[in-house]
């Protein structure tokens, strides 16, 4: 397939509104593409060289690609510069100059799609003296060569801004739909994904192996697994009451998400978001090359900073700032973690996610028997209410968030949110404290004492699994720093689109429309019905429809940004609903 075939479909998923639109446009272009090009279609198409947990990054700057352009067209730095002020938009800058370029065109040459993968991948990961004026030129070849819009996608790529709006769940659809036609293949899909995180994988097993290939597939190691993840309830008796009346109560850590994969003496760490965090961690590195006697294995658990002299666990505060890139030696001395492991999914060869949650823990307690730095999560197993309420309150008081129950036959369920886990946290115990962390879909711009900051506040939303949307929940305008505003305004401009993006579903309009890329965290006084937010919009009896949001919602947290998190890693429809009839029994009962 041609580049210029692969922009061209590109222009017409812009030019959508739809999302089922888009599953159809991305279908054809996933049948278009030959069987050895379709994991890489579906990297660009996600705006990425492979998936997170490879660590392969562009580090391409906005003025190196401006230089690009500049090499490319024949203008001058300053010239590139003034027009892309002007735009607002490397691929609209690119575009035009290469459309009106001062420089025959260098090359008859039709770059394929797998050749500009192939050099956007080198431009990656070129390093070391000179590897700056490297990447320069070789960006500049692909666009001299290229057709004004194949210049706009080529710009836009190594600047992480070649997002076409598609999630993850649009592009499973669409494999679906290329591969059988229609959309019965999805959840086979999802569950290939869960296993591997690996988009490109899963679309390249299906396209050359079928449907059989896909069902075929398996955990390994290296290759991070999607976390399962809790629901929650706010009383003990209804955690029992939901899990036959007895369950594993587990303390609730407040760290680092690592899901530890060990082969021999080489280890990986991954992230909540599935992006290789080994180097972070060198401290449980050794602790898992030296305390985990197992040949191969995959365990799940929390980092989390713990003070040797009181036994007690430090802050997310302190924890966070294990989170470095600089200085990491020193701050695992200063600052070590324990990783408190809740689960095992793979043992020596063997796939442990489908043996009962009672033989995991049994195999996992065996094996970190007598540890020091890696161990297994504290726990009770209870059938008595108030035995579960007393381990809570002593989680409470030592510092922690709360408690996880889980079911002691249940499967471990990769990515997916349900009752076989149950979390209880201190804030369901009382009004609504507990955070929300919602994706920004657009911002205002600043007036009155804001208008200096040319930023006045934010659209949130949450996500809505079941229709891979994005709902709009709150305006959010409160708990923002100066030093905040200006940090959110130059991110979000980066992204800002002229139209709503076609997985956003709102009825509010912000000054400025932007890409669902962030996750921020937010703290409200309650979950309120909503005539104008669509977050869980249901007809009424009088043909109005009516959603919730959130009152009073104001910014937290010790980041503006959730590195932690992606998009559809926010708060889901369905928690909103449920800290909604949850808000109202509290409200009953009390």
């Amino acid at each position: 397939m041609l580049f210029s075939e692969l922009a061209g479909y590109y222009e017409k998923l812009e030019a959508v509104s739809s999302r089922l639109a888009m599953v159809d446009i991305l279908a054809d272009l996933l049948n278009k593409a030959g069987k050895e090009e379709v994991s890489k279609v579906i990297y660009i198409t996600q705006g990425v060289l492979a998936p997170p947990f490879e660590g392969v990054e562009f580090g391409m700057a906005e003025k190196l690609v401006e230089e690009s352009i500049a090499m490319a067209t024949g203008f001058t730095k300053a010239e590139v510069e003034r027009t892309y002020r002007s735009k607002g938009d490397m691929g609209a800058t690119a575009m035009e100059l290469r459309s009106k370029s001062k420089l025959k065109r260098m090359s008859s040459h039709s770059y394929t799609v797998m050749e500009v993968y192939e050099h956007m991948l080198k431009m990656a990961t070129t390093a070391g003296h000179g590897s700056k004026d490297i990447k320069i030129k070789m960006l500049a070849n692909l666009i001299a060569a290229a057709t004004p819009v194949e210049a706009k996608y080529l710009a836009k790529y190594p600047l992480d801004e070649l997002r076409m709006g598609v999630g993850d769940a649009t592009v499973l659809e669409a494999l679906s739909k290329a591969a059988t036609g229609d959309r019965k293949l999805k959840g086979e899909l999802e569950n290939a994904y869960n296993l591997c995180s690996d988009l490109g994988l899963v679309g390249e097993k299906l396209m050359n192996g079928g449907e059989q290939a896909v069902r075929n597939f398996r955990i390994s190691v290296f290759r991070p697994i999607r976390p399962a993840l809790a629901e929650r309830l706010p009383t003990a008796e209804q955690i029992l009451e939901k899990m036959h009346g007895i369950a594993s109560v587990e303390q609730k850590y407040d760290g680092f998400r690592c899901q530890v994969h060990k082969d021999g003496r080489k280890v990986r760490i991954f992230s909540r978001r599935l992006e290789n965090t080994t180097e972070m961690f060198p401290d449980l590195v050794d602790a898992a090359i030296q305390e985990i006697g197992a040949g191969s294995i995959i365990l799940d658990g929390e980092a989390i900073a713990f003070n040797e002299d009181t036994g007690e666990f430090r802050p997310f505060q302190e924890t966070i700032k294990r989170k470095r890139k600089h200085g990491i030696e020193e701050k695992a001395a200063s600052l070590p973690l324990h990783l408190f492991a809740f689960d095992i999914l793979y043992l020596n060869g063997e796939d442990y996610m489908k043996e009962p949650y009672k033989r995991r823990r049994e195999e996992l307690e065996k094996l970190l028997k007598g540890n020091h730095i890696i161990v297994p999560s504290n726990r009770i197993v209870t059938t008595v209410s108030k035995e579960l309420e007393g381990f809570f309150e002593r989680s409470i008081e030592g510092g922690l968030e709360g408690i996880v129950a889980k079911d002691l036959e249940s499967k471990y369920k990769p990515g997916a949110r349900e009752f076989s886990w149950i979390k209880m946290k201190r804030s369901y115990k009382g009004e609504l404290s507990d955070t929300i962390d919602l994706v920004i879909i657009g911002y205002y711009r600043g007036r009155g004492m804001r208008s200096e900051f040319q930023f006045g506040g934010l659209l949130g939303a949450v996500y809505n699994e079941k229709r891979d949307l994005f709902e709009s929940v709150s305006r959010i305008g409160s708990g923002f720093s100066e030093a905040q505003m200006v940090e959110l305004r130059e991110k979000l401009d980066r992204i800002k689109t002229k139209a709503k993006p076609a997985r956003v579903d709102s009825v509010v309009e912000p000054d400025f429309w932007v890409t669902p890329k962030y996750v921020i965290t937010v703290r409200a006084d309650e979950i309120t019905k909503s005539p104008t937010h669509t977050c869980g919009k249901e007809k009424q009896h009088d043909g109005s429809e009516v959603g919730y949001a959130l009152r009073f919602p104001r910014l937290v947290g010790e980041e503006t940004i959730r590195s932690d998190k992606g998009p559809e890693e926010a708060s889901t429809t369905e928690e909103i609903i449920e800290m909604y009839n949850l808000q109202k029994r509290v409200k009953v009962e009390g």
